[in-house]
């Protein structure tokens, strides 16, 4: 079943009875089944949600997204008992091997340079040598090109004078908000597969808490370069609005490719995570990302 995505900007009271997520604003009344909600997101500094509608929310492992005076996603609820075998699975995933998990960041940043040649290839309609760096990538990425290929990438994908930065320009903006909805997709992906969000493959910094999230986020990050770039087409607006916000977090319910069959990049992330943990636990060899195009 396709789970909904709930988006809070007015001042609201959140309450739960009889399984049902209770809604109330100051012109409206609202209810929705908890378990067809995947991802509610509060964006009101107002807004009141009660501990059994938290708590029944995070037993249904639908990821409840906090937002900070900015409207920028800045905290993240998850269900901590997702899974039936979890201690065995942190423990592989503690004892995995460095060559392993180098091997899993190689793979991790192939994909990742092959998605962002096809998108780039889209956009400026000439080709690229993404393909080829991708066929350099060894393992753990020690040649950086990770670094190499995103360095031309920004450069062609919107002008020479853009600059990626976390707190930079527009449309920073547009691609902060929609890489943190991807990361929380992500992380709540991974604990469902009852992998530890905090110890990532690649990614070390000791205050990170999503560490695995952004590592295994990575691939599918042109898919949030896309949904950007269309905006920027389509809408001369700057600032986030309700409207936008909308729009990006559409990209949760986007297309994406396994080779047999299709999915939403939510189930698609839910996939990913699987393999994932069958790579830590020694049943597969190879993460199973999806394609973003077909």
């Amino acid at each position: 079943m396709l789970k909904k995505t709930l988006l809070i900007e007015k001042k609201a009271k959140i309450t739960c009875k009889h399984l049902q997520l209770y809604i109330e604003t100051d012109d409206r009344k609202a209810s929705i089944p908890i378990e067809d909600i995947g991802y509610l997101i509060l964006d009101h500094q107002e807004t009141y949600i009660s501990l059994p509608a938290l708590n029944l929310l995070i037993e249904n492992n639908s990821a409840v997204i906090l937002c900070s005076k900015t409207h920028l996603p800045n905290g993240l609820f998850l269900n901590l008992n997702s899974h039936h075998i979890q201690q065995q699975i942190f423990r592989a995933q503690i004892d995995a091997s460095i060559p392993l998990k180098k091997n899993l960041w190689q793979q991790t940043v192939k994909e990742k340079i092959l998605n962002q040649g096809i998108l780039l290839k889209q956009i400026t309609k000439a080709t690229n040598t993404f393909e080829f760096l991708a066929t350099k990538v060894l393992s753990g990425d020690t040649s950086n090109m990770e670094g190499v290929a995103a360095n031309f990438y920004w450069k062609s994908f919107f002008d020479s004078a853009f600059k990626r930065e976390r707190f930079g320009q527009y449309p920073n903006n547009f691609l902060n908000y929609g890489y943190a909805i991807l990361r929380a997709a992500t992380a709540r992906a991974l604990s469902g597969s009852g992998l530890l969000n905090t110890l990532g493959i690649h990614h070390k910094n000791k205050y990170n808490a999503f560490a695995l999230a952004d590592d295994i986020m990575e691939p599918y990050r042109p898919i949030v370069d896309e949904c950007v770039y269309s905006l920027i087409e389509k809408y001369d607006e700057e600032e986030l609005n309700t409207l936008l916000k909308a729009e990006i977090l559409k990209i949760l319910t986007r297309t994406v490719y396994f080779k047999s069959e299709k999915s939403t990049l939510m189930v698609a992330l839910q996939k990913t995570a699987s393999s994932l943990q069958k790579c830590y636990t020694g049943e597969r060899k190879k993460i199973k990302y999806a394609k973003l195009w077909n």
